[in-house]
């Protein structure tokens, strides 16, 4: 078949690497500006240096041996180290969190840049309706969005996918980025569930980075909620306020700080893995059909690869 996935994230693209090893053909569209999604790095240039912050997915586990074999590829590949600070099962990727997604997506067609405001379907297949134009047909469409981005796209054509999307809406976040002139006296690489900090680690002191003192500090998703509409600015500043209260020394100059939202960050997971409409030839995948973390988002886009190939050889 070819078939079109909606998203270039984890599952998106685990999903591609298993339609392609049945011998499908895959094109991935996604509106970001290039591989990582919820496992995105910002980098900026600063006084002639490039900083960078892993502002989405700190760091992801590997407890299932399917995921483990793929980690350790990634690992074998220079992409992936593990990181003892935030667990003993725990990972980042390396130089970047987006290293292992970008390493899976150069094997893949994929659009970035391109935002997909329609999913269709006629006699001819499904087609993907851009702001610049029209892609189609193909034979079959995979969603792998956010839960609260996917049900609009899946409302259309199957209403108990779309419901399963609804009922597993994710809680926003906001993330700062901070880099300072020299280390920050807090003694800790990471500080969990406290105040309003729900993460913050020192970015710089994962593997692989590059020297530096920059932070990440995300807040709870209750904070996030009721301060969805808050400026960047202002919130960026009442997180620095939370990590600065953990320094028991002077604190060295603010260099760099600013604040992204995540509307859709943590969802609680509606447990059914993956979603497949043979009739229609329409599916879904994502951390949203199984949990939040970017192991259980791997393990949905391969779940429903492997159903779709199976679901091939059987007709």
């Amino acid at each position: 078949m070819d078939v079109v996935i909606l998203g270039a994230g984890i599952a998106g693209l685990a999903c591609a690497d298993q339609l392609r090893a049945a011998g499908h053909q895959v094109t991935l569209f996604d509106k970001g500006r290039g591989p990582g999604g919820r496992m995105s790095t910002r980098r900026v240039e600063l006084d002639g240096e490039q900083l960078q912050f892993d502002h989405g997915a700190q760091y992801f586990t590997v407890r299932d041996d399917r995921f483990r074999r793929q980690v350790q590829d990634w690992q074998t590949q220079g992409v992936a180290s593990p990181w003892q600070e935030a667990g003993p099962d725990a990972w980042v990727g390396t130089p970047a969190m987006n290293a292992p997604v970008r390493r899976m997506a150069e094997t893949h067609r994929v659009h970035f840049r391109h935002h997909v405001v329609a999913l269709t379907r006629d006699i001819a297949g499904w087609h993907v309706r851009l702001q610049e134009g029209q892609h189609g047909p193909y034979d079959a469409a995979i969603v792998a969005l956010p839960a609260e981005q996917a049900a609009a796209f899946l409302g259309s054509h199957d209403l108990m996918m779309a419901a399963d999307a609804m009922a597993a809406r994710s809680q926003p976040c906001w993330t700062a980025m901070m880099a300072f002139e020299n280390r920050v006296p807090i003694a800790a690489d990471s500080i969990r569930q406290h105040g309003i900090i729900g993460w913050a680690a020192r970015d710089g002191a994962k593997p692989g980075r590059h020297d530096g003192e920059t932070w990440v500090v995300q807040a709870h998703g209750s904070w996030s909620a009721l301060h969805l509409e808050d400026t960047p600015e202002a919130v960026a500043q009442a997180l620095l306020d939370a990590l600065l209260v953990h320094a028991d020394g002077p604190v060295p100059p603010v260099r760099y700080l600013a604040a992204h939202r995540w509307r859709f960050a943590m969802t609680p997971g509606v447990d059914k893995g993956a979603l497949w409409n043979g009739a229609l030839r329409l599916g879904a995948c994502g951390d949203w059909l199984q949990g939040p973390r970017v192991e259980l988002a791997w393990l949905s886009g391969h779940r429903l690869g492997a159903m779709i190939g199976s679901a091939a050889e059987a007709a």
